[in-house]
């Protein structure tokens, strides 16, 4: 009786963690974080070089003696595929410092600037110019696409709209799925706690690992969706330089913490009521004497 108690109190508990959990990362705004300081100091480094005439730029990289060492430094080897990736694509430095990428932080909601990581985006903030975060769009809105594509590529990126706009919102919408269920769960599981209904407490812990699939099918929804934007075709127009670094925030992190305390959770709730003896009543059992039931 202790342990089956002492299961259904612990599932609960982490339950209720994981709902918080969960509810932190759906309202805060770091699913999913990028870093352009690098990129943004190499356009400006870029912008500053000597343009009077007869001056000519060589970088490092190409100069004959540092070409033909043996051991090429894992730098100097990132610095060689990024100029490969350009020439492939036609695209020289100017024309990747053409595009405007900040250091932002998205969630599922918002898109944000990130706090003191540009001083220009800053300012431009403090002064009203610009928000720091803009709303995602869960509705179709024709994007802006460049005039010199062909009829073929356009149709492509506006095909490519949809998907992207399908996948953020399977993530949205599992993922309020997912919440409601456990919410759900924890007070059929609080009540069947209340009552010692065994049942009960077993339909909870069923609650708690559906609410987990859907949490499941959310991230790997959210992580398929981050993908297919920076594999996006033409990839010169949506694939992220090099020299930008991105990936998971603390967001990310807390959901997937949030999932695995929903499945312990489940786990002990269902468990719960297989650990109870089975109550024994105190009436005799009726049988049939003479034709009669006494």
């Amino acid at each position: 009786m202790a342990a089956g108690k002492l299961l259904l109190y612990a599932g609960l508990s982490l339950s209720l963690c994981a709902l918080g959990m969960l509810a932190v990362a759906m309202c805060s705004d770091h699913w999913y974080e990028t870093d352009a300081r690098r990129y943004r100091e190499r356009c400006r480094s870029f912008s500053s070089r000597r343009k009077d005439p007869g001056f000519i730029y060589i970088p490092n990289n190409s100069l004959p003696l540092r070409a033909s060492r043996s051991s090429v430094s894992r730098w100097q080897e990132k610095l060689l595929l990024a100029r490969n990736r350009r020439q492939l694509f036609a695209m020289s430095a100017a024309d990747e410092c053409s595009r405007q990428y900040n250091s932002t932080n998205m969630g599922l909601w918002r898109k944000c600037h990130r706090l003191a990581f540009d001083h220009e985006i800053e300012e431009s903030i403090r002064k009203g110019s610009i928000a720091r975060c803009s709303y995602i769009k869960y509705h179709y809105s024709s994007a802006t696409i460049p005039k010199n594509l062909s009829y073929n590529i356009t149709k492509t990126i506006r095909q490519d709209e949809w998907h992207a706009l399908h996948l953020r919102r399977m993530t949205a919408g599992f993922m309020g799925m997912a919440v409601a269920i456990i919410l759900f769960g924890w007070i059929i599981g609080l009540l069947g706690c209340c009552w010692d209904r065994g049942l009960m407490q077993y339909v909870a812990g069923l609650l708690f690992l559906m609410g987990g699939t859907f949490c499941i099918i959310s991230l790997c929804t959210c992580v398929a969706g981050i993908n297919f934007e920076l594999s996006r075709y033409p990839r010169y127009l949506y694939s992220l330089p090099d020299d930008i670094g991105h990936g998971y925030g603390w967001s990310m992190f807390c959901a997937w913490g949030g999932l695995g305390l929903t499945l312990i959770s489940g786990f002990f709730c269902t468990l719960a009521p297989s650990v109870q003896p089975i109550p024994r009543s105190t009436c005799p059992k009726s049988r049939q004497e003479n034709g009669t039931v006494c």
